[in-house]
């Protein structure tokens, strides 16, 4: 079973195009027979295929990605009164978390050629403040963080590490797998990932005691193990993971290396055919494997050349049009007038075109001949 339209019916080129497969049926039917839905052995086999995955000792699944941010930072024991410091640049929830957690996000600035939180950056907000206890730098649209340098800096200032790695299943730098690289990391399985489960998250970690702590958070406080009796040994939520999404997930997991191949050969493609225009292509680092979740480009024409692949059935979209320190939600937050100009840059000129799967040669063709028939009709 595909979700991908039959291009006769439909011309238009989608920016996401969940593809799954038949035999999640099978996968699915199998755990209804289990009985066992809410949680119970889908969902292990799930976590311990994931981890393994990201070459990490443990995996714990969540509800949905966001819960799998509270969860760690939870688990990391973030309390009242701490900073933790993020990027600006992201969906809300990388900075919502942190505040359902009782702390305090504080926003650095990014590297406008990845996108990513600027250790630079960070390293000036800790030379102004003494009440940080973590970063959470996010790995966006596919790309890896420069996690090198800000886990030196947290090493040189005893700070936590929590990856959010909910844009980049499967992202590497030198061959090591995000996922791994901090105290904690987490994924998000929402339909337009890289792979799904329809909703679900999952939190990796290397640290035994983050994941008991992470397990016992999501499952209402109980002791680990605990699922079937009333023992609440902390305060805690529903985050489970059903074993339905489980088995949607560990077929899934299996498809995503095809998957993100298939992504980079979309990339690749765009990036050869529209070297020469006065727009930004994604940048690669050396050493970093990306898997683009979003194909971004930037350019200040960027609403009018959206306005024009619109008029050719082409979604595109602006992730993020309004920087999290802007929103209204975060008017209150201490850093809320933070001047943050490369975030902000960011925000005014980026672009996102279809860039998954299920494109077919036509789809790759048409968003070019758009961008392309654009800027030479200027």
């Amino acid at each position: 079973m595909s979700e991908t339209t039959d291009p006769d019916l439909d011309d238009s080129v989608r920016i996401a195009d969940p593809s799954i497969d038949t035999d999640v049926i099978d996968r699915i039917e199998s755990a209804l027979e289990e009985g066992a839905l809410a949680d119970g052995p889908e969902v292990r086999a799930f976590e311990s295929e994931f981890g393994a995955y990201c070459r990490t000792d443990h995996a714990v699944a969540t509800s949905n990605g966001t819960t799998a941010l509270h969860a760690a930072l939870e688990a990391l024991d973030v309390e009242d009164g701490d900073a933790v410091i993020t990027t600006p640049f992201s969906f809300v929830a990388s900075a919502n978390a942190i505040r359902l957690a009782g702390a305090t996000p504080v926003f650095a600035d990014i590297d406008l050629e990845t996108y990513t939180l600027d250790p630079a950056d960070v390293e000036r907000v800790l030379a102004e403040r003494d009440d940080v206890v973590g970063l959470l730098p996010v790995h966006l649209y596919g790309l890896a963080a420069d996690v090198s340098a800000l886990c030196e800096l947290a090493d040189e200032h005893d700070l936590f590490v929590l990856e959010d790695a909910c844009q980049a299943h499967g992202a590497a730098v030198r061959g090591d797998r995000v996922g791994g690289f901090g105290d904690a990391a987490c994924f998000s399985f929402y339909p337009t990932k890289n792979m799904t489960t329809g909703e679900g998250g999952i939190v990796t970690t290397d640290r035994e005691d983050v994941a008991e702590r992470v397990a016992s958070y999501v499952n209402h406080g109980r002791a680990e193990n605990g699922t079937g009796d009333y023992d609440h040994v902390r305060l805690g939520h529903n985050y489970r993971m059903t074993a339905l999404a489980a088995a949607i997930g560990r077929s899934q997991l299996e498809r995503l290396p095809e998957f993100n191949e298939r992504r980079r050969e979309n990339a690749a493609y765009y990036d050869d055919r529209l070297a020469d225009l006065p727009l930004e292509t994604p940048t690669e680092p050396d050493g970093y494997r990306h898997v683009y979740h979003q194909y971004t480009i930037r350019t200040d024409d960027r609403d009018a050349l959206a306005d024009g692949l619109a008029a050719r059935n082409v979604d595109a979209a602006i992730y993020y049009e309004t920087p999290i320190h802007r929103q209204s939600a975060y008017e209150t937050v201490s850093t809320a007038a933070a001047e943050l100009p490369r975030a902000q840059r960011a925000a005014e000129t980026v672009l996102s075109v279809p860039v998954h799967p299920a494109l077919s040669e036509r789809d790759r063709r048409v968003v070019v001949e758009e961008i392309c028939d654009y800027f030479h009709n200027q």
